[in-house]
């Protein structure tokens, strides 16, 4: 069985770690996904990278 789990804005990555540990789950991936801020100056549209969220795959360990 999988589960994701998002590190949270007022969290470490060690304490989502320590989350899924406790929840049974041992890490089988990690995933950065970019978020970006769409800013429109002189007709011209930009993407700005303003943060990012980071999220653990884990699988049950049996």
């Amino acid at each position: 069985m999988k589960k994701e789990f998002e590190v949270m804005e007022n969290e470490t990555i060690s304490e989502c770690l320590s989350r899924m540990e406790s929840e049974g789950y041992r890490v089988i991936k990690r995933i950065e996904k970019p978020i970006f801020k769409e800013e429109i100056s002189k007709g011209e549209t930009k993407y700005i990278p303003i943060s990012r969220k980071i999220i653990f795959l884990g699988e049950k360990e049996s």
